[in-house]
């Protein structure tokens, strides 16, 4: 996400920031409106996967080779991260439905969600936590480029118990709608530079909007067991994106990662790509099935900006001692 000239780079990171504060509203408002009228959305279905390959197209226009250089400067963190991405998520998933005897289709659907890479709104909650950005880039980078082997690996090893997974499918998918975009994404990014400059600042609106056309045909697709069971899939939401939080700060601490290092790791493992799992589980499981990722894509935005904002205020609570001693 890096980018030479300092103005458009401070438009790219305020736009960012007032994109992903927003961004649970139009969520939840647009989610709200499709309980209410399903029927109004029933043609949306066919347009979720062109929307995630939008999203990921915009993810690969904010890379740099910059960013990749971070896993060959620090492959550490980097690789600690990933592989707590791909073991703590799945897991908690796989536990998590055990634990509160999610119905199978709901279980599947859970688990998928723990079994997707990164989110790409987890690089700006980043920041706003004052994390390590660059790590967070790469991080998602990395998990995003490994997703089309171990995401339908995971999903097909810890889901399959509960219904019938297409690995090989899904991980094409996953080629399609992810991580080719993000390569044409790379691709104009290096030979546009200058266009793409002026795009950015429009970019998280975008994704922003894309995302909610995704989650507005899930849950319109969705809304008979929203009534039925929507309360015991967003306790499962809650438990899953809360414990990745503590579990990737636990890893990055127990590996002595410095402060910025552990938030960005946890935000990493905490928040999922949960606009891919939700087009994946409709695509490949069933309607119900995507029910858990569209409400992690609200949940994870309200939670990963609350705890970027207490984050920040205990570090002006643990400055001001220091000015004012100064003073």
């Amino acid at each position: 996400m890096s980018n030479n000239s300092p103005q458009p780079k401070a438009a790219e990171e305020r736009s960012a920031r007032i994109a992903v504060t927003l961004f649970p509203l139009l969520i939840l408002a647009g989610g709200l409106v499709a309980v209410l009228t399903p029927a109004s959305f029933a043609g949306l279905g066919p347009l979720v996967n062109p929307l995630l390959g939008v999203i990921m197209f915009g993810m690969g226009l904010t890379l740099t080779p910059v960013d990749f250089a971070l896993i060959g400067k620090r492959p550490i963190p980097v690789v600690i991260g990933v592989v707590a991405q791909f073991v703590i998520m799945p897991s908690i998933g796989w536990v998590v439905s055990m634990a509160l005897g999610l119905p199978p289709a709901l279980a599947a659907g859970v688990i998928l969600v723990g079994c997707c890479p990164g989110g790409t709104a987890s690089n700006v909650v980043s920041y706003l936590a004052r994390g390590d950005v660059a790590l967070s880039v790469a991080m998602t980078s990395v998990s995003t480029i490994l997703a089309p082997v171990l995401t339908p690996l995971l999903t097909l090893w810890l889901a399959g118990q509960y219904m019938p997974v297409d690995a090989a499918a899904i991980g094409l998918s996953i080629l399609q709608i992810v991580l080719i975009p993000v390569i044409v994404g790379l691709a104009v990014r290096y030979f546009l530079p200058r266009l793409v400059a002026t795009l950015l600042p429009a970019l998280p609106w975008i994704s922003v909007g894309a995302i909610t056309v995704v989650v507005i045909a899930v849950v319109s697709g969705s809304a008979g067991i929203i009534f039925s069971a929507g309360l015991l899939v967003l306790a499962a939401v809650i438990l899953h994106n809360g414990l990745g939080y503590a579990l990737g700060y636990g890893a990055a601490r127990l590996f002595k990662l410095p402060v910025a290092a552990r938030r960005t790791t946890a935000i990493e493992v905490g928040m999922q790509n949960s606009g891919l799992a939700a087009g994946l589980a409709r695509t490949y499981l069933t309607p119900e099935a995507a029910l858990p990722a569209a409400i992690f894509s609200v949940w994870h935005n309200v939670s990963g900006a609350a705890l970027a904002a207490y984050w920040r205020r205990r570090d002006a609570r643990a400055a001001a001692p220091a000015v004012a001693v100064q003073r």
